[in-house]
């Protein structure tokens, strides 16, 4: 599948009127797996890419180049739709522009753009944002870039928990003025806060990982949430596995004895083993 068939299928999500709950991918395998489930989108988060990357915190160390290349990787591995934390951008509005450009180039369905000011200040254990003036710089540069006007942006705002609901509504409006695609907001903690963000705004809405009573998608879709995240557990969940794994390898249990791997159907399917197989036999002349 092209990279713009897949930012159509994206955009006909965002254009109708289910939530979709996206399945949290952070490499080839992963990201098949969740095609394979029949996750409408995929997503790549900040974490799930450092720790893939670096296996550091999420404290935005790696490079635009190792995130491009990890994208890569993933949109070549299958046709599902991938949404990319492109966090702050890298930079000032510039390197967001060109931020973009390679995670167009590289595959990318949809990506945000977020008004956290990142790195990290010196001497402030709290989040920050950057001015709305300086967010609104971003979204034009990063709508600025793009070629295919098929890639999904999003403006990406904290403010709801880092200042307040009041500046979190003026920033929505400003990224909306800016001509980004969606918003995606964190933070939001009760219904009147997301009521108050969806009724200042006419675009699709994402939401990050839910609590209490807002965790309900008959009311997610009446205020025009089409992108709910649960997270990012899969990567957690290999963790766990490959720690148990090597941990009963070491304590002497031998491989044949080891409790939940992959049977060889899924190992085969993951590897795309078959369609592998033929092309060893068409172009190597190996019958199968």
């Amino acid at each position: 599948m092209l990279a713009m068939e897949k930012r159509a299928a994206f955009r006909a999500i965002l254009l109708g009127s289910a939530v979709i709950r996206p399945g949290s991918v952070y490499d080839p395998i992963s990201a098949r797996i969740a095609e394979d489930l029949g996750f409408e989108i995929g997503i790549l988060g900040g974490s799930a890419a450092s720790l893939t990357i670096l296996g550091d915190p999420d404290l935005l160390l790696i490079t635009l180049t190792e995130l491009v290349e990890q994208v890569r990787r993933i949109t070549r591995a299958g046709n599902l739709a991938v949404m990319i934390d492109a966090d702050h951008g890298y930079g000032n509005a510039l390197n967001v522009r060109r931020t973009v450009q390679e995670l167009e180039a590289a595959g990318a369905a949809a990506l945000t753009i977020e008004d956290t000011l990142l790195p990290q200040a010196y001497g402030e254990a709290k989040p920050q944002l950057i001015s709305l003036e300086e967010g609104v710089g971003k979204m034009k540069a990063a709508r600025d870039a793009r070629t295919d006007p098929s890639l999904v942006i999003f403006g990406r705002t904290g403010a709801a928990s880092i200042t307040n609901i009041e500046d979190a509504v003026a920033r929505a409006k400003a990224y909306e003025a800016a001509g980004v695609d969606a918003l995606f907001f964190t933070g939001v903690k009760t219904r009147a806060e997301l009521q108050a963000l969806s009724s200042a705004t006419k675009l699709p809405v994402m939401l990050g990982t839910l609590e209490g009573d807002l965790d309900d998608d008959a009311f997610l879709a009446s205020q025009r949430v089409r992108i709910a995240n649960q997270g990012h557990t899969p990567i957690a969940a290999a963790t766990q596995a490959v720690y148990d794994t090597l941990k009963a390898l070491r304590e002497g249990i031998r491989p044949k004895q080891l409790k939940g791997l992959p049977s060889a159907e899924l190992t085969a399917r993951v590897m795309r083993d078959g369609p592998v197989k033929d092309r060893i036999a068409n172009f190597l002349g190996v019958k199968r």
